[in-house]
């Protein structure tokens, strides 16, 4: 991305420390007695159109199809729909950590104020009513939503593996990629197929890095081009070790089309309307900002499934 494009971007504030809106086309989310920034619907004003670039940089949703105009909470307005263009990504990586530490500043200063670890309404959600959970008895369920073209979900992944690697036995974590357009379901399938190889533990890391790192989205010149997708994504693991019969076939599989299904399904049971987002055991959803931090973030949500580990 130009210079002068990300000193615009920042100066609108679309860089929200990891966390981003979708914006409304007027269905309900499951109603939260506090409801954090995060998931707050914004107002509807007359302010700057924010480009796709800038919603992509900011780990935004994309808007509805509509062309509806709704107004974000920053400041700036959004009418078309985000496609994933991982490539403008590298020159806002830089900045995501400075900015985050801006973001978060209001959540972790309400909690120091009011002496307790952790506040509902502020660093995270209680959604009512509970949803439903697909974990064993005496597991509490721990999901992260992200985006592998997200910048902010780049910058947190280290600390989610090394979190991921330590965790409490009772917590059972999986990642959902969100799936709100062509482009993002791109991404979405190639996550879900190298599960289905049982190659997702080796080469995650690297799909990150091949998109933020080496610039390239992985979906090809038109991210509505599902075979130029593949050809791409193909093109990408066969460098890595991967048989190209092997993974055109787990491509195009009836896991992976169950698995996309599934996240359309949890995707829009929790209205996820930015990423990284972090919902717990199906009752609290918590992200960067409303946590304060990054570390705080871990520690929100390993002190969360503990509660729900006691009940």
């Amino acid at each position: 991305m130009r210079r002068s494009l990300l000193a615009s971007l920042l100066g609108v504030g679309l860089i929200l420390a990891g966390c981003g809106e979708r914006q409304s086309t007027g269905e309900r989310a499951p109603s939260a007695t506090t409801p954090n920034a995060a998931l707050a619907p914004p107002a509807t004003t007359t302010t700057p159109t924010a480009t796709p670039d800038q919603r992509r940089a900011a780990g935004l949703a994309p808007t509805p199809p509509t062309k509806v105009r709704h107004a974000n909470e920053d400041g700036s307005e959004t009418v078309e729909e985000t496609t994933g263009d991982a490539g403008t990504h590298n020159a806002l990586l830089a900045a995501v950590a400075s900015t985050m530490a801006t973001a978060t500043t209001s959540a972790a200063a309400a909690t120091a104020a009011s002496g307790t670890a952790w506040q509902e309404g502020v660093n995270y959600t209680r959604l009512v009513p509970a949803q439903p959970t697909s974990v064993a008895a005496g597991q509490v369920e721990v999901l992260e939503f992200f985006w592998y073209a997200c910048p902010h979900c780049y910058a947190l992944d280290p600390l989610v593996e090394s979190w991921r690697k330590t965790k409490p036995a009772f917590i059972a974590f999986s990642r959902v990629p969100v799936t709100w357009s062509e482009g993002h379901r791109s991404t979405a399938r190639l996550y879900y197929t190298l599960e289905s190889m049982g190659k997702l533990d080796q080469l995650h890391t690297d799909v990150f890095k091949e998109i933020h790192v080496n610039g390239d989205p992985l979906i090809g010149a038109d991210p509505n081009d599902g075979a130029g997708a593949e050809r791409v994504q193909t093109a990408f693991v066969e460098k890595l070790g991967v048989p190209e019969d092997a993974f055109k076939k787990a491509y195009h599989s009836f896991a992976v089309e169950t698995d996309l299904q599934r996240a359309d399904q949890l995707e829009q049971r929790y209205r996820i309307e930015g990423v990284p987002t972090f919902v717990i055991n199906g009752k609290f959803v918590a992200d960067v900002r409303s946590a304060g931090g990054p570390e705080r973030l871990i520690a929100l949500v390993n002190d969360l499934a503990q509660q729900e580990h006691k009940h």
